[in-house]
């Protein structure tokens, strides 16, 4: 009975030893560290731009007409009648334009743009059954839009855009005379209501700049040409001005996205992982 008891006694002691150098044996699970989560980036789409535009453009005058006077000699009463002329023409030139806007979301943007074109030539002529007449002179203009534009996509870095605008435009010609006599009228300012149709195409050079090119149809309404002169006719009126412009520029956005960026994909955060 007493070496049962001893027996037992030794595999207690045993037991109660050998427990711990069994459990350091024993390796602790690791737990490994995941990567950071990504989370998408919020496309933070809009923003202030600036712009700066050239353009070269090709004006058609439509149709001038303009006051003349019949002086019955025998009672010296004068009878008003009107003429048109022959023709007119409006040769190229060049403006320069700048302009502030805000781009909504991906597909929707608007800006007010200011373009100053430059001189162009006019020639024109007039004729009665005794005389032929030339005339010319010179028409320049500052253009005042405000624009809407729908951007189609961007598809490699190139966004194809469709637009319009609607405003004023201030035209001043100046005198118009007959090179080859003394016959003058003062040329006319005035502001006149126009408007716009674009399309084009715009590519990002960075994040924040982009190049943008397209064409502008734009037609500013008819108005006073040239005033009454004792040495000729006059008021003259112009039917109006429509221009075809191709268009060049660089926009520059302060702060959003230009929508050339692309967002980063959002991935789940993982589950640790137990490794033994």
């Amino acid at each position: 009975m007493f070496n049962t008891a001893r027996k037992a006694l030794f595999a207690a002691l045993f037991a109660g030893l050998a427990g711990p150098v069994f459990a350091a044996d024993i390796p602790e699970p690791v737990v490994e560290e995941a990567p950071p989560p990504v989370y998408e980036q919020p496309a933070d789409i809009g923003g202030w731009y600036i712009r700066g535009d050239i353009d070269y453009h090709k004006s058609t005058v439509r149709g001038i007409d303009y006051m003349t006077y019949t002086i019955d000699p025998c009672n010296c009463t004068v009878t008003p009648g009107s003429k048109s002329f022959d023709f007119g023409k409006l040769k190229g030139g060049f403006s320069l334009g700048g302009g502030v806007g805000y781009k909504i979301n991906d597909y929707f943007r608007t800006d007010l743009t200011a373009d100053y074109w430059f001189k162009s030539n006019f020639d024109g002529g007039t004729s009665d059954l005794l005389t032929t007449s030339t005339e010319v002179s010179k028409m320049s203009a500052l253009l005042l839009l405000a624009n809407a534009y729908v951007d189609l996509g961007t598809y490699h870095g190139i966004t194809p855009y469709v637009g319009a605008g609607i405003g004023g435009a201030h035209v001043k010609w100046d005198t118009v005379y007959d090179p080859n006599t003394t016959e003058t009228n003062p040329g006319a300012s005035n502001w006149r209501f126009a408007y716009a149709l674009m399309a084009g195409a715009s590519y990002c050079l960075t994040d924040k700049v982009i190049l943008d090119a397209g064409y502008r149809y734009s037609h500013i309404q008819g108005g006073r040409m040239f005033e009454w002169d004792a040495s000729s006719a006059g008021p003259g009126f112009d039917g109006g001005i429509s221009t075809h412009e191709v268009r060049g520029g660089l926009r520059y956005q302060f702060g959003g996205n230009n929508g050339c960026s692309v967002p980063v994909a959002y991935q789940p955060e993982p589950e640790p992982v137990y490794t033994k």
